[in-house]
């Protein structure tokens, strides 16, 4: 596996320096994802050149993600014609840059945002939407040669183990598969405090599609309502040795990207990975990012 940073670079691609990539491999990691808010917005020499000063740094170019927002299960037409052309355009992308593979927002009905509850997101209706708009999605990536990495959460129309894998029986295309990412999944209290429980779930009914996953950690927050709140990696409640030993059996070729942290914490976190890496018996393939991330 290969130990990576989604967000190590805030903002757009277009963010993205030389002197910026360096310090990502220094603190070793050897992928980094790629924020797409327009994919028209990078033209073919802009992606040969981008491309170039990865390998320059020795970081290779990670999942692609594009700023569609929830459009896939909007119930208006031409909202979600919009996002799966928009995912047409990154899949074309993605194969220009290399990239592993490219992400797929379940999207959510909430008006303020895709990564936002609403209690229709898990109807079945909003739930063949959302098939329905993948599977033209996934139409692209096979003309393309891309993979599409779908994630999900508690608050998403994909919002167990159980239902991310009926949603990639049912798109039935060779090209969609999993990014795992365990924390968006805690929806109780038992979730809380048996990840361990939780982890072995997902494995079980979503191994098989797995392409890669994201790392972080959460918390239980003191109070009477219950509360969940992203933690940084190392003082949380995820049984992170459990989730890389399961990344390994099932995905040993794919990218652990650490997410959702300020620039200037993520060189602490790779250490703390790395300690959990050890324990799990876990080595990381960074030879093209210059070994910075081995174990």
């Amino acid at each position: 596996m290969l130990l990576g940073a989604a967000g190590r670079i805030p903002g757009d691609w277009r963010n993205i320096t030389p002197e910026l990539l360096r310090e990502v491999a220094d603190e070793g990691f050897g992928a980094l994802n790629i924020v797409v808010q327009d994919p028209l917005s990078m033209g073919s020499q802009a992606a040969i050149r981008l491309k170039a000063m990865f390998e320059e740094a020795g970081v290779l170019v990670g999942q692609t993600n594009g700023a569609y927002g929830g459009g896939l299960v909007s119930p208006d037409r031409r909202k979600r014609e919009a996002a799966i052309e928009f995912a047409r355009r990154m899949c074309g992308l993605t194969a220009q840059l290399g990239s592993p593979n490219t992400y797929l927002r379940p999207g959510s009905l909430n008006p303020n945002g895709p990564w936002l509850p609403h209690p229709d997101n898990r109807s079945d209706e909003v739930f063949d939407r959302l098939v329905d708009s993948a599977r033209e999605f996934c139409r692209a990536a096979e003309d393309e040669g891309v993979m599409v990495a779908v994630e999900g959460g508690a608050v998403s129309p994909l919002y167990s183990p159980r239902r991310v894998r009926d949603f990639i029986e049912a798109v039935g295309s060779p090209a969609l598969g999993f990014n795992q990412d365990p924390v968006n999944f805690v929806g109780s209290l038992e979730d809380a405090y048996d990840t361990t429980r939780l982890l072995a779930e997902f494995f079980d009914l979503t191994g098989e599609f797995t392409l890669g996953a994201h790392a972080k950690d959460f918390t239980v927050v003191d109070q009477l309502m219950v509360r969940f709140e992203e933690e940084e990696i190392g003082s949380g409640m995820l049984d992170h040795v459990a989730f890389l030993q399961g990344m390994q059996r099932v995905c040993p070729d794919g990218h652990v990207l650490i997410e959702h942290l300020p620039p200037e914490r993520y060189a602490d976190a790779a250490v703390e990975y790395r300690k959990y890496a050890s324990i799990a018996g876990v080595e990381w393939d960074n030879q093209i990012g210059g070994n910075h991330g081995k174990s």
